[in-house]
């Protein structure tokens, strides 16, 4: 069974509560606020291996990464079923005190759990969000450029993070940043009681249908896998960063200038590439799994440069190099999941390909076993590697997407 979203002209349901402007202001709001402030995540690695070493580091980011899997589709199913309010309040309050444990906790058996546990819920808001775009606004145009600004200020969130946060533990230690991330999620449980929809506002049956059958979407499928292999790369920036940096005994402000300089890259690359990508109406100016495929080697070869890199400098360089291939990751995945999704469904469109995330975050165990065996050329290969098998993805993903009853269509 392939899903296929309705004509546009079809109507929509209207909800109650603030108007799209406000609403999508809100949303990214939200959005850098969790990753901006999302220091549990960036700095785990950092942690635990100054207190237990590179290997059980490494541990922590792949369980973390368990969670993050088993999160996404449990939040998937409750935005779908329960409505975004109720899923974002009770998985935010769940965050909070996964970081006021990370805080108070020093033994490595208690943080291996708690890395786990801040893995199924650091990331929910991202079905979240999608599911919530999706149903308050009526145009594909106008959820694709949602979905394209949403994806920016993660970005945006998370280079500020590494950067602001590598200051902040270098001058006051890393427990006062986990306080910090706890008391964001706990802003946003509040915000998402006062802003969000607390039903979903649909009545299709598709609220009904499983996972089995959304990914017999072949779109959806393609661009998942597509999406592993970019992610390994992508998340290599608050992965495998800290352990080759970590090697090079470099300081957390090198990696903070790390950070600062891609957000300083995405800042300013953002606006043009994004409209050399997008048209003014907000419909993309070229096919998807071209835009996915150059992303994806973009980010491969930055990271794999990055691999081999002992300098702040180097690392730095980097960080910016890789921009350009986050930006067309960003505005491919929002393009798709704005007009793939049929209502009802959006938010486990957006579980599945935030799943991709997840599997790419189990890989820091293994990056730390590939540097203690093979040093940083065998870690920079795999990561090519990685980049150039997702880009081969976005062939059959192109051939998806132009057919005929593909719910992508209207996006290309």
């Amino acid at each position: 069974m392939t899903l296929t979203a309705p004509p546009a002209a079809k109507a929509r349901l209207q909800a109650p509560g603030p108007s799209p402007r406000t609403l999508i202001a809100t949303l990214l709001g939200v959005t850098l606020l969790l990753k901006a402030s999302g220091f549990a995540f960036d700095f785990l690695g950092y942690y635990i291996g100054a207190g237990h070493g590179t290997v059980a580091a490494g541990a922590a980011l792949t369980l973390f990464g368990v969670g993050w899997c088993l999160g996404q589709a449990a939040c998937g199913a409750m935005t779908d079923h329960l409505g975004q309010r109720t899923t974002l309040t009770l998985w935010m309050a769940l965050s909070a005190l996964a970081c006021l444990a990370l805080a108070l906790f020093t033994a490595l058996p208690a943080l291996l759990g708690i890395a786990f546990l801040l893995g199924c819920t650091m990331e929910i808001h991202r079905p979240v969000i999608a599911a919530e775009i999706h149903e308050r606004i009526d145009s594909e145009a106008g959820r694709t450029r949602a979905q394209g600004w949403t994806y920016w200020v993660t970005n945006v969130g998370v280079s500020v993070c590494g950067g602001l946060g590598g200051y902040l533990a270098h001058a006051h230690g890393y427990r006062l940043l986990f306080i910090a991330n706890g008391v964001a999620c706990v802003i946003v449980a509040v915000i998402a009681r006062r802003v969000l929809s607390p039903s979903p506002l649909h009545s299709s049956s598709n609220s009904q249908i499983s996972y089995r059958q959304i990914l017999s979407d072949p779109g959806l499928r393609w661009i998942t896998a597509a999406a592993v292999g970019a992610m390994i790369c992508a998340y290599g920036l608050v992965s495998v960063l800290p352990l080759v940096m970590s090697e090079d005994k470099l300081p957390p402000t090198a990696y903070g200038t790390a950070m600062l300089a891609n957000a300083a890259a995405v800042l300013v690359l953002s606006p043009p590439l994004t409209r050399f990508l997008v048209g003014r109406d907000d419909r993309m100016r070229y096919p998807i799994a071209p835009i996915m495929a150059t992303g994806t080697l973009i980010l491969g070869a930055a990271m794999g440069f990055a691999a081999l890199q002992h300098s702040s400098i180097g690392y730095s360089t980097a960080a910016v190099l890789m921009v350009p291939g986050e930006i067309c990751y960003s505005v491919a995945a929002g393009a798709y999941v704005a007009t793939a999704a049929p209502p009802g469904a959006a938010g486990r469109y957006q579980a599945v390909l935030s799943g991709a995330a997840a599997l790419a975050s189990l890989t820091p165990l293994g990056i730390a076993i590939a540097l203690h065996a093979g040093g940083r050329l065998l870690v920079a290969g795999l990561l090519v590697i990685s980049a150039v098998v997702a880009a081969c993805a976005c062939i059959p993903l192109a051939h998806a997407l132009r057919t005929v009853n593909s719910p992508h269509r209207s996006g290309e």
